[in-house]
């Protein structure tokens, strides 16, 4: 069975539509749960420290953000350490392993390593022992590292995207989700079912291979996209569907090419998720909070006033930067400016109806 999975990256290199210059949004919850995160490590290591803390960002992409969130935990190691009666200890080490897909862009990452050091060097000076950054390419939904080798994994805004199109609704297999790319409100229940069997699938593969490599006692901060079950948010990807949906009555699209398309995203419930854990078995959920926020969120509006086009042309460019790869390799590179031209219309219509939000889940887990 094809799946999708070689697409399910961000779009990388240089330019205004490359994710590392659209990934404000990802910077701005990061920022938002620091403290979440930093109450999470303080409880793993209350007492004391290893002398090398290995940490694994997975989802990492590309761009500031996974520097940032290297900087965040040395920032908050770093304060744990000072209040620990380790002074004639060695200063600690870090090893941190950035993972995403093989075709992820992890040089624009590795360009600002040195100036990276350079300033960790300056704001730490002898506090600081050594820190090792490497790359961890492959699927989160197996194994990336050996038995009982890492101390903490963090993920942010990855696991929402599934291995590949949901199973039952891969091509030959005679489930349409007919003029519809995702989930909506006119979705048939069976297209749901599919989306939460492969979500529960995935999820599982992803907790067992992290409870193997995880060293006993170690945790994950997990933060990735969901949904409220108490209300019925509109996606972007529905909106994306709806722009679609005009391109193939047009003629400029094959409409059995968007009955084919799936994304392979779900946002579970918050009950969904917890079912998952607890089934699977290796880990003890500790905290899990549900936070819904603007479809803008990271938006630098320095005048203060809500602004539709404003906000429409960073939603517009945010959703092209994660999956204009994907939609290439669905539809053809020569669709894609108009496609989004027609988005951003269609935000500015929807922000002019309706408030919108979507809901991100951050929990933190801990291995049995």
């Amino acid at each position: 069975m094809a799946t999708r999975s070689k697409f399910i990256h961000t779009k990388g290199g240089v330019g205004e539509t490359n994710y590392a210059n659209n990934s404000s949004l990802q910077s701005n919850l990061m920022s938002k749960v620091k403290p979440m995160l930093e109450e999470s490590i303080r409880s793993l290591y209350s007492s004391s420290l290893p002398s090398c803390l290995k940490v694994a960002d997975l989802g990492c992409s590309s761009g500031p953000n996974a520097l940032k969130l290297v900087s965040g935990i040395i920032d908050i190691v770093d304060s744990i350490s000072c209040n620990l009666d380790n002074h004639d200890h060695e200063p600690l080490a870090f090893q941190f392993f950035l993972n995403d897909q093989f075709r992820n862009d992890f040089n624009n990452i590795f360009e600002s390593l040195p100036q990276f050091y350079e300033r960790l060097m300056e704001e730490k000076g002898e506090r600081l022992g050594s820190c090792f950054v490497n790359a961890t390419p492959g699927s989160f939904y197996g194994r990336l590292f050996p038995n009982n080798s890492i101390h903490l994994f963090h993920s942010s805004a990855s696991l929402h995207w599934l291995s590949q199109t949901p199973r039952r609704l891969a091509k030959g297999t005679g489930l349409v989700n007919k003029g519809n790319i995702y989930i909506t409100r006119t979705s048939p229940p069976e297209v749901y079912q599919a989306y939460l069997d492969q979500f529960q699938h995935d999820f599982s593969a992803f907790l067992r291979s992290r409870a193997k490599e995880l060293v006993q006692g170690g945790g994950m901060f997990l933060m990735f996209l969901g949904r409220d079950q108490n209300s019925e948010m509109i996606s972007p990807y529905e909106v994306l569907g709806s722009a679609l949906n005009d391109m193939v009555s047009e003629g400029l699209i094959e409409e059995a090419k968007l009955d084919s398309m799936n994304m392979p995203r779900y946002g579970g419930t918050p009950d969904e998720v917890i079912q998952v854990i607890e089934s699977e078995g290796s880990f003890t959920l500790q905290k899990l909070e549900a936070i819904n926020n603007p479809w803008d969120e990271g938006l630098n509006n320095n005048n203060g006033n809500d602004n539709a086009d404003m906000s429409a042309d960073f939603i517009a460019k945010h959703v092209r930067a994660t999956c204009e790869p994907m939609l290439n390799a669905e539809f053809g590179e020569g669709i894609i400016d108009e496609l989004f031209l027609r988005y951003r219309k269609r935000i500015v219509m929807k922000l002019e109806e309706e408030k919108l939000e979507y809901t991100m889940l951050v929990m933190f887990m801990t291995k049995k």
